[in-house]
């Protein structure tokens, strides 16, 4: 008797995927020992680089590229985005996994790791003006897939819902349970602000009393990679301005001041925005007299040699 049952077919790009879900995210909450001011207060911090891609770009790149596989967005197209490195990794690893091609455009600035790693994994690199930072990388990315939309799928990390959900989903949920829900402030800086969006709104769902503080660089030129000065700078449109109860403002020189403190003080070797998130909290719990504070620690300083040779030497 024959069977006319019909077998689903599988997405081998999906396949791939789902082999590699349990690579992101569920990080290690780290209670830092002795930057925390004093005994009422406690900074805790999300160890981000110990996830597939190294850093906390793993979480919305996979939820982007997922979304665009599952919709076939990506069938028989390049993925392209704009990127300051991190995500960019993210996109190429998952990408390598699926078979996706992957365009990416990135200033020009961005560390010499990051873009050896990203041609290392197969990225068609394009670099733009360091002046213009990623507003200009966005800005030539949208210009190529209005240009060639049969050969490209952009899918906008800066506009794209499924990067602040990869954290409403996975990172606050975490942050709440690592901290057995006693978090009462959660501040981190806006690149593209899904993470702080994300986690943010996760947060004040599970108790509308924790405080959410953003952090921006203090100037239009500065040496955090991957942040931006809102004020001049394009916003992202995933980011609302309703969602932070403070913002506040970091300078690089405040960033490398405390990357040479977590070395020293904490065994911990971060990158100039980690540091700069990092600053931010030690600042917040120095004006509190009791809480629990916490931070992303977006990825640590492999990614950045000059900077090490600068800074922590």
């Amino acid at each position: 008797m024959q069977n006319n049952m019909t077998v689903p077919t599988i997405n081998p790009m999906l396949q791939a995927l789902e082999e590699l879900r349990w690579h992101i995210g569920n990080c290690p909450m780290h209670h830092l020992a002795n930057l925390s001011p004093k005994p009422g207060v406690e900074i805790h911090v999300k160890l981000e680089w110990q996830q597939f891609g190294g850093s906390v770009k793993a979480r919305p790149a996979f939820n982007i590229i997922h979304d665009a596989v599952v919709s076939g967005a990506l069938r028989g197209r390049s993925l392209l985005d704009a990127t300051s490195g991190n995500t960019g990794i993210a996109y190429a690893i998952f990408s390598a996994a699926a078979g996706i091609p992957v365009t990416l455009f990135i200033p020009e600035n961005a560390s010499k790791e990051r873009k050896h790693i990203l041609r290392a994994l197969g990225v068609d690199l394009r670099l733009t003006s360091p002046l213009e930072g990623t507003d200009g990388a966005q800005a030539e990315a949208r210009e190529l897939a209005m240009k060639s939309p049969e050969k490209f799928c952009y899918v906008d990390q800066y506009g794209n819902e499924a990067n602040w959900k990869a954290h409403y989903y996975g990172t606050g949920l975490e942050v709440w349970h690592e901290t057995a829900g006693r978090i009462t402030h959660f501040i981190a800086g806006l690149g593209t602000t899904g993470t702080f969006m994300g986690t943010g709104r996760r947060l004040k769902e599970l108790n509308p009393d924790v405080r959410l503080v953003a952090l921006q660089p203090e100037t239009a030129l500065h040496g955090l990679e991957g942040w931006k000065h809102l004020e001049t700078a394009r916003v992202p449109e995933i980011y609302d301005a309703g969602v932070p109860d403070e913002m506040r403002f970091v300078s690089t020189e405040e960033s490398y001041a405390m990357m040479r403190r977590a070395a020293r003080e904490e065994g911990l070797i971060l990158s100039p925005s980690g540091a700069a998130n990092l600053a931010g909290a030690v600042k917040l719990a120095e004006e509190i007299e009791e809480g629990v504070v916490v931070t992303i620690l977006a990825d640590d300083a492999t990614k950045y040699s000059e900077v090490i040779n600068s800074v922590l030497r």
